[in-house]
């Protein structure tokens, strides 16, 4: 398996009733496994809440209104999970000191995991861990505007936590 720095920023104050850390490490280096990332890579992470996530929502999207998940990739990919541009995007998408690939930002806003995990009738753990696994696929280039790419998303979503063991 592939080492992965994963740096989380918790704010805000509620805390999830899971290993937060324990379980964004299993479901990040299972995607990075899954889409067979050849390189050790970086990860941060911003747990919040929704005030914090809606004022990130307009200001990035100019959409006010709290969502879930943000995700902020940094690689360009040519094609979803063709890992192949990174070094063509040259240094700058590699950590100067550990030489891992720069990923980019996952953003979750804990009150969703909480509301949508009682709404959807699932933990909280497998929420959180669903969010993860969601963001990684945006980090990798994947996208669901269209429906051919939202059901490769859903289905690489799907294995991704089956093959963690977090169901619902």
């Amino acid at each position: 398996m592939k080492n992965v720095s994963i740096y989380i920023e918790d704010e805000g104050g509620r805390s999830l009733p899971f290993d937060m850390q324990k379980t964004a490490g299993l479901v990040i280096e299972k995607a990075l496994e899954y889409e067979r990332c050849p390189y050790e890579a970086e990860v941060n992470l911003l747990l919040t809440t929704d005030a914090e996530i809606q004022a990130m929502n307009l200001s990035f999207r100019g959409i006010d209104a709290p969502t879930d998940v943000l995700s902020f990739p940094l690689v360009e990919y040519g094609t979803p999970g063709d890992f192949s541009k990174a070094e063509e995007c040259g240094e700058d998408m590699f950590h100067p000191e550990s030489g891992e690939l720069l990923l980019g930002d996952i953003v979750i806003s804990k009150d969703k995991v909480l509301k949508q995990a009682e709404d959807y009738g699932h933990s909280p753990r497998r929420e959180f861990a669903f969010l993860i696994a969601h963001s990684m696929l945006h980090l990798f280039g994947y996208d669901h505007m269209e429906d051919g790419e939202r059901l490769i998303m859903e289905q690489k979503q799907r294995e991704i936590l089956e093959q963690v063991g977090i169901l619902r």
